[in-house]
């Protein structure tokens, strides 16, 4: 059976649309799970006015609550749409040239609509008001909630650019880096913005609520800075080939690992040389040469059509294509 019939090519408009209904149908999971979660933690603790500071019980509360919702949720997702949930992941995607601007006009207005969706689904479901509404706290200026969400968001946008967008052994496991990232974003800044990092989860409870906040703005301003902030530093590693500051970190291959160090010792106090077997099936990764005359065997490099399906920009020293 082909896998591309006509019409379902991809970056076809046909398949933008498809991707689209299932983000909708991805960020309305998450969220679902991750508001769903706040409002137990907000019925359990006999919800609290909103104006009264969380508890430290209630913080961890809500940071798990999102955190392992994306996790569970960007990981049923992942490969499907991608699994981003968020608009501003996705301006952050659009950025660096991952997605094209239809895609990326069709992302967004899907995840508003899902965000509104969930928030929706959480009121009808449990009968009580929204416990899930960011706002800043009393101690938090403006300029400081702006801040605070332009950080935070920069930090969950650019791990999902390392680690999602950028293809390595660990790409697989990319939700679970992802999925921590907005945990200890919460962790840092519920207290003060209610860490939202995504307007779509902003503007879905704001939504259902009835705008009870007048600084809704923020919300759109803090994580659209972030967006172009973590864009800009992923730019600038690409472009600098930061791959080559640390070669071989992401390889599986154990030729690679550190040389015995008892072998190295040995070579340095005869003035042996040390010579590396690279190729599997060849004994251990290096040994003493008591040929004098031998040259050492060069390393190879482990990078290959076999191993990275072909062209390999961290071994030619290229650019992403």
């Amino acid at each position: 059976m082909r896998r591309f019939q006509p019409g379902n090519k991809p970056g076809s408009f046909v398949m933008d649309c498809k991707a689209a209904l299932l983000e909708f149908l991805g960020t309305t999971t998450f969220l679902l799970l991750g508001l769903g979660g706040i409002q137990a933690g907000a019925a359990a603790l006999g919800h609290p006015s909103p104006d009264s500071p969380p508890s430290i019980l209630m913080l961890m509360y809500i940071a798990m609550s999102m955190g392992l919702s994306l996790l569970v949720s960007a990981w049923l997702f992942y490969r499907i749409t991608g699994g981003l949930f968020n608009p501003n992941v996705s301006l952050g995607l659009l950025l660096t040239g991952v997605i094209g601007p239809v895609r990326f006009v069709l992302y967004v207005i899907a995840q508003i609509v899902g965000g509104i969706a969930a928030a929706g689904l959480v009121r009808g479901l449990t009968g009580m008001p929204l416990a899930s509404n960011t706002r800043l706290s009393a101690q938090t200026s403006l300029a400081q909630g702006v801040f605070i969400e332009m950080f935070i968001t920069a930090a969950l946008v650019l791990s999902v650019l390392m680690l999602a967008a950028e293809k390595h052994v660990a790409t697989p496991f990319a939700p679970v880096g992802v999925g921590l990232t907005l945990f200890v974003g919460h962790l840092f800044a519920v207290f003060y913005t209610g860490a939202s990092m995504n307007t779509a989860r902003s503007f879905g409870v704001a939504a259902v609520t009835g705008f009870p906040d007048g600084h809704h703005w923020i919300y759109w301003l803090g994580p659209t800075l972030g967006s172009l902030l973590a864009a800009g530093i992923y730019s600038l590693l690409v472009h600098h080939q930061y791959w080559l500051l640390n070669p071989n970190q992401d390889t599986d291959n154990p030729h690679h690992s550190p040389d015995d160090p008892v072998v190295r010792a040995k070579a340095a106090v005869s003035g042996q040389q040390i010579e590396r077997h690279e190729a599997e099936g060849q004994g251990p990764r290096n040994s003493l040469n008591t040929n004098n005359d031998q040259k050492p065997a060069t390393t190879g490099s482990t990078s290959g059509p076999a191993m990275n399906g072909g062209y390999n920009r961290r071994e030619k020293g290229g650019s992403p294509v």
